[in-house]
C-alpha cells in the first residue's frame, strides 16, 4: 500500500488499481464495481479473524496483548510471483528501500495503466512485471536499479519462470509443505523467503516466517519458559521447537499469530507496522 494523501492509500494488484480512504469510523474502496469482489478476497474480508483472536490462550499474556493490539490485521491474498520477487528484494533491506525497488521495477518493466476514480480523477500506475517482462532485463540492468547481490537472484528466478523450471500454476496448487520444499530448491530462496511467499503469496496461513524480529520475540518471551529444555537443543532446531511448543496449538493459522507478535513488537519499538499486513 502506498500513501497518496493523509488517510488515502493506493493498492495495485495485477492490472487492478484501488484507492482506500478512511474516516473516523470506516474505510472506503474506490474501484470499478466489477473489481470489488476481487478486493474483498484480496483483503480476506470474509474470514473471521475474531475467532483467531478468541482462540489465544489466556495464560500467554504476550500473545494476548499482541493479538489485541493487532486486531484488524489480515493476511493479504497477494500475487505469488510478485511475492517471490519482492521477498528476494527484501533481504537485508528497509521497508522504504523495498518499496522503492518494487516501484522501480514496475515503472521500468511493467505496463503503464490509467485508472479513473469515481469522482472522475485519473491515476497513472504501473503493473508489477510478469516473468517475461522482467526476464527481458539483463543482469547489468537489474544491478543498475541498486538491487545489489539480489539482482543475480532475480535474474535467475526470471529465467527459471520463463523456461518453466519454476511453474507458478503448479506452485499455486501445492499445500504448504510441498510449496515450501519446492520454493527452497531455487537459487536465492531460503527458508525465511519461502515461508514469506507461502504466507503472503499462497495464503498458507500456517506458515511461520522467522526473521530478526520473530527470533528476538521467541528468545525473549518464550525461551525463558523452559530454558533447560531449549538450552539442550542445537541452534538449527531451537526456533522450530519454540514455534511448535507455543504456536503449534493454533493449527492451520499459526501465521496469523506470527503477524500479531511481529506487528506488536514493531509497534512497541516505534518502527511502524511492517509491509505485508494492512489494518482494516
Amino acid at each position: 500500500m502506498t500513501p497518496c494523501a493523509p488517510d488515502v492509500w493506493s493498492v495495485v494488484s495485477g492490472e487492478r488499481y484501488l484507492e482506500i480512504s478512511q474516516d473516523a469510523s470506516a474505510f472506503y474502496f474506490d474501484c470499478p464495481d466489477e473489481d470489488y469482489p476481487f478486493w474483498v478476497n484480496y483483503f480476506d474480508l470474509d474470514t473471521d479473524y475474531g475467532a483467531y483472536i478468541a482462540s489465544v490462550r489466556k495464560r500467554d499474556s504476550y500473545l494476548t496483548a499482541a493479538a489485541g493490539a493487532g486486531s484488524g490485521i489480515r493476511i493479504l491474498r497477494q500475487d505469488v510471483w510478485e511475492m517471490i520477487v519482492t521477498f528476494i528484494i527484501s533481504q537485508q533491506r528497509t521497508i522504504p528501500k523495498i518499496r522503492e525497488a518494487v516501484e522501480a521495477l514496475s515503472c521500468r518493466y511493467g505496463v503503464r495503466k490509467e485508472a479513473v476514480l469515481s469522482g472522475g480523477a485519473a491515476r497513472v500506475y504501473y503493473t508489477f512485471p510478469t516473468p517475461g517482462q522482467l526476464g527481458s532485463a539483463s543482469l547489468d540492468e537489474l544491478k543498475a536499479l541498486k538491487l545489489g547481490y539480489r539482482a543475480s537472484y532475480i535474474h535467475r528466478i526470471c529465467e527459471d519462470a520463463v523456461q518453466g523450471r519454476l511453474d507458478l500454476d503448479s506452485l499455486s496448487g501445492m499445500d504448504y509443505e510441498h510449496a515450501f520444499e519446492y520454493l527452497t530448491g531455487f537459487y536465492g530462496i531460503g527458508a525465511k523467503i519461502a515461508n514469506c511467499v507461502c504466507l503472503f503469496g499462497l495464503h498458507h496461513i500456517n506458515a511461520f516466517p522467522v526473521d530478526t524480529w520473530i527470533s528476538q520475540i521467541l528468545m525473549e518471551h518464550y525461551y525463558p519458559k523452559n530454558p533447560k529444555k531449549y538450552r539442550a537443543l542445537p541452534k538449527s532446531r531451537l526456533y522450530e521447537a519454540l514455534i511448535q511448543d507455543y504456536f503449534g496449538g493454533y493449527q492451520g493459522y499459526a501465521g496469523v499469530m506470527q503477524q500479531y507478535i511481529f506487528y506488536y513488537e514493531r509497534k512497541e519499538a516505534g518502527n511502524g507496522t511492517g509491509r505485508r499486513t494492512v489494518r482494516l
